[in-house]
């Protein structure tokens, strides 16, 4: 299973970016989809996840009012939408994969197939 995540960028605060997550090789291998990002000096955390055949998005309380993640089984993609960003959102963000279906925000503990991560950035 591969995972290759793409979409960050340079924004100013209060503004919008979509990342997306493709999703290769023996992808029946996948129960769960997230995204996870880690800021300079912190330890990876967890954003969102979803179950890859079917079923709702879990979120990070503090996230789910500005985030979104969707699935697209036809494209073999997990998209991150993200909006009203805020300088602290400034993170390598990470999509990864999970062989069991979750509920709940998969943790990194779960994760079987790491992305290269994409960064990033938004400017006060």
């Amino acid at each position: 299973v591969q995972l290759q995540a793409s979409g960050g960028g340079l924004v100013q605060a209060g503004g919008s970016l979509r990342l997306s997550c493709s999703v290769s090789g023996a992808t029946f291998n996948i129960g769960t989809v997230g995204w996870f990002r880690q800021a300079p000096g912190k330890e990876r955390e967890p954003v969102a996840s979803i179950p890859w055949r079917g079923g709702i998005g879990h979120y990070v309380d503090s996230l789910k009012e500005r985030f979104t993640i969707s699935r697209d089984n036809a494209k073999n993609t997990v998209t991150l939408q993200m909006n009203s960003l805020k300088p602290e959102d400034t993170a390598v963000y990470y999509c990864a994969g999970g062989s069991r279906r979750r509920v709940g925000v998969m943790p990194s503990s779960a994760v079987d197939y790491w992305g290269q991560g994409t960064q990033v950035t938004v400017s006060s």
